[in-house]
């Protein structure tokens, strides 16, 4: 009878963990979405400096990322789409636009 006793408690204290976490993840998002918005939508000359890409589940969603180099030196890794991740090439130069951590888009300069 402990063992059930036991599991009567823990159980609902880990749904109520989980239903946090997703939570807490659904609300950081909503206020990375809101802050993203909220800022200026900036163009600035840029490099393509490296790329890759995050699997997750059983190789069913892939997550692409490009990282930029600004005029100043500073870098950023933003997430990008599988079309723009396929059409952008290291050392690539161009004009990166970008809307907080958004990517927007970026065109290459000849």
């Amino acid at each position: 009878m402990f063992f059930g006793d036991m599991m009567f408690n823990i159980v609902p204290i880990f749904m109520i963990i989980v239903f946090g976490f997703i939570l807490y993840t659904i609300f950081s998002n909503v206020k990375q979405g809101i802050k993203n918005s909220q800022a200026p939508l900036l163009t600035v000359p840029a490099k393509v400096v490296s790329k890759r890409t995050q699997v997750q589940g059983d190789h069913s969603y892939t997550t692409y990322y490009v990282t930029f180099e600004v005029q100043s030196g500073d870098r950023m890794e933003l997430k990008v789409d599988g079309s723009e991740y396929g059409m952008l090439v290291e050392q690539d130069l161009g004009l990166l636009s970008f809307q907080g951590t958004r990517y927007v888009s970026f065109e290459r300069q000849k």
